[in-house]
């Protein structure tokens, strides 16, 4: 009823939002009488505002044209590789004329980079891609909006989430032999379950994993949303937060745990936080400050942009890693495709190297709960596991921005190629890194 409700809301206020978004042009457009007058300005920029809080927004794109491989420019062409009906793979694959760069990308280490299906799409990681796709060969997990997957195509569990991982990776090592694994929060539990399954049963495992602030022990170092899931009940969870989807979506009848709720829950985190940011948004297209403008408008167009998740998906979830902490007690057991039980074993991994990474500030996995990682892959050799803390970073730093840019991505470039067959292996011994102060 509730999900109802605010369909209903939006689709009133959407002509509003759309007046809105015309009144700002006739104000500032400069063939428009009303934009000489004295408060063209504060009246565009106030009906501006209103049409950015008011719109609907939509999925992103990655939008990522070219990228630079060793100074030399190359296209970049989006394509789903597999379609399954929660997710696809989309690979960002590199074009170029120049031979010397082609034969370089042929050599590059491919790399699979699982996104988390927890409230934003996967285009939230389009800063790790584009830094990523310098030096690798991309594939990304493009998971899929459940409001516009139909009924027919059945319900989503964690499970499934591990076994389209694992169908991801088997995919991969056929076309190129082998690959690299990076997850970035969320996934790093049905990665690493993905990873241990395939090892349990003597399958070739992935080259290396690259682990990113994720919850893989979300006893260590609670944090607000460790405490969220611990404080209520499953029940709860089940009655407060779980709707169907209106009859308006292909999804039509779907339980799912809806993606204006949890933007509800993002904004309720730092309410003075986003009051402030949409009040300089307003100051900065008064002062004719674009690039500002520009930059808010990239943010929030990405931060308002959320997906429903899968009841089913979403519940399991929260009681696997967040109540039951199933995988570091040892009792998690996934159903295969094939309708059999199968117990995640860590310590079956033995050929896949290692690499954790935390943010110093993370408020969201925090500190030691993707190390616990480390612990629970005690059959890779010591040698081949590193653990790297990033000073001064938060949730989003390790993975997007400066301290990505300047510091995190040079080291899981550098350890995927210590673990790349035919290149040099490099001291990667389990320590703590930190940054220097930034």
């Amino acid at each position: 009823m509730l999900y109802t409700l605010y369909e209903t809301q939006r689709t009133l206020m959407e002509p509003f939002a759309d007046l809105a978004q015309a009144a700002a042009k006739f104000y500032s457009n400069p063939l428009s009488p009303f934009s000489e007058t004295q408060l063209a300005h504060r009246m565009s920029a106030g009906y501006e505002l209103l049409f950015r809080l008011g719109k609907d927004y939509e999925k992103p794109q990655f939008g990522i044209r070219t990228v630079d491989v060793d100074g030399v420019s190359c296209a970049i062409h989006e394509r789903v590789e597999i379609d399954k009906p929660f997710c696809e793979l989309r690979r960002f694959k590199r074009f170029s004329d120049d031979p010397d760069t082609l034969l370089k990308l042929k050599e590059q280490p491919v790399v699979l980079v699982v996104a988390p299906l927890s409230g934003h799409y996967a285009t939230l990681l389009r800063d790790t891609v584009r830094s990523m796709l310098a030096d690798h060969k991309v594939y990304i997990t493009d998971w899929k909006n459940a409001r516009l997957v139909p009924l027919s195509e059945g319900d989503f569990h964690l499970d499934d989430y591990v076994n389209y991982v694992q169908e991801f990776i088997r995919h991969l090592q056929q076309k190129y032999g082998n690959c690299h694994v990076m997850s970035v929060c969320q996934p790093t539990v049905p990665v690493l379950a993905a990873v241990s399954l395939m090892a349990s049963r003597g399958e070739t495992t992935p080259l290396s994993m690259t682990m990113m602030g994720g919850p893989i022990d979300a006893r260590r170092s609670p944090t607000a949303v460790n405490n969220l899931a611990t404080q209520r009940s499953f029940k709860w969870f089940e009655t407060n937060v779980i709707y169907r989807v209106p009859s308006n979506f292909p999804g039509a009848g779907r339980r799912v745990y809806p993606g204006f709720m949890q933007h509800m829950g993002f904004v309720a985190m730092n309410p003075d936080r986003h009051a402030t940011s949409h009040y300089d948004y307003f100051k900065n297209l008064i002062q004719g400050d674009d690039a500002s403008a520009e930059a808010h408008r990239k943010f929030y167009d990405e931060y308002n942009a959320v997906l429903d998740m899968d009841a089913n998906y979403y519940l399991e979830t929260i009681k696997t890693v967040f109540q039951d902490y199933s995988l570091v007690n040892g009792t998690w057991d996934v159903r295969s495709p094939d309708g059999k039980l199968e117990r995640v074993r860590p310590q079956d991994i033995a050929d896949t190297a290692l690499l954790t990474i935390e943010g110093e500030l993370d408020d969201i996995s925090g500190s030691g709960q993707t190390e616990a990682a480390q612990g629970l892959c005690s059959g890779i050799a010591p040698e081949r596991r590193m653990h790297y803390e990033v000073k001064g970073a938060g949730h989003y730093g390790i993975f997007s921005g400066r301290r990505w840019r300047k510091h995190v991505y040079a080291k899981v470039r550098d350890f995927i190629r210590a673990n790349q067959p035919g290149q040099p292996a490099g001291a990667v011994r389990v320590r703590r890194v930190r940054t220097a102060a930034a």
